[in-house]
């Protein structure tokens, strides 16, 4: 895959930087995206033998993904994979969410993944219809909560659901303009990537408020999920990779996650309420009512 092009948002810490590293085996030229320069500048000097284009850039910002387009555009030509990888996330009882909250975690959720799609996928598509043998591969990162409702986590639910359905339709599109060029979308579970942490990047201008209790329980159990996981990113990467060399859409790091799925669909299919989140962890369920019952 020399001199090949990836486009990697996320990419200075968690799946993005696992990515960036196989591509970099692979010799692909890196494009480095994050909004951390720190992390962003350690990550890019660990790159000696490919050409790094390393970028701070906000996904949520048009301005700023225009702009980075354009120097991918200019440095590279058009990319052959694109990973719209940058994430952030929150917590909390939905009616509890402030609108920074909901700005924030749509903002690089959602639009990240949208200014990606728009500004890249028309560039891929003109380099598939200029060169016959051009091949190209955009993947969205969504989660399983994009597939699943977890209780007390609903934002994050909202942006990643919103994801895999952009996921789904561009793979439909897709099809129809060019067997060139795929997409997938990555479904993963508890992985410890930092995703946790992510409030450290949190623009001033959509400071949080003062937390509510939903909300610091949120996080605990969100930091007590992330750290007891068992697969790496650099595992997930990995997947990844092999999706793509295969071209399959759904990438799933958890696949016994999807029970879940196959719960909620039934619901849907027998138009019953939704299924009990901790039918299975009991337990879990009866903690969580427990605490945010409690004066």
């Amino acid at each position: 895959m020399s001199k090949q092009t990836a486009v990697i948002t996320g990419a200075g810490s968690g799946f993005g930087l696992e990515t960036a590293r196989l591509a970099a085996q692979r010799g692909m030229n890196l494009v480095l995206v994050d909004v951390q320069a720190d992390a962003l500048d350690k990550a890019a000097s660990e790159f000696k033998d490919v050409e790094v284009l390393a970028r701070v850039v906000d996904v949520a910002k048009a301005d700023q993904m225009e702009a980075l387009a354009a120097a991918v555009q200019e440095r590279f030509g058009a990319p052959h994979f694109v990973f719209n990888n940058a994430g952030v996330g929150s917590g909390g009882l939905i009616w509890e969410n402030s609108l920074a909250d909901w700005e924030w975690v749509m903002g690089v959720n959602v639009m990240g993944v949208v200014h990606g799609v728009r500004l890249f996928t028309p560039m891929m598509l003109a380099a598939a219809k200029a060169d016959p043998d051009y091949s190209g591969h955009i993947v969205n990162t969504a989660s399983m909560a994009g597939m699943l409702n977890p209780p007390n986590m609903g934002v994050y639910n909202v942006s990643k659901h919103a994801v895999v359905s952009l996921s789904e339709t561009l793979f439909q599109d897709l099809s129809l303009v060019t067997d060139q060029v795929h997409a997938s979308v990555l479904c993963p579970f508890f992985v410890p990537t930092g995703i946790n942490q992510s409030h450290r990047n949190r623009p001033s201008e959509l400071a949080a408020a003062k937390p509510t209790k939903s909300q610091l329980i949120s996080q605990a159990q969100t930091d007590k999920a992330v750290s007891s996981g068992k697969l790496t990113a650099a595992d997930v990467a990995a997947m990844v990779f092999d999706a793509i060399d295969y071209n399959k859409f759904y990438i799933f790091s958890h696949p016994q996650a999807l029970a879940g799925v196959q719960t909620r669909l039934e619901d849907v299919m027998q138009l019953r309420n939704p299924t009990d989140a901790f039918a299975d962890r009991p337990e879990i369920g009866a903690g969580l009512r427990a605490k945010l019952r409690a004066d």
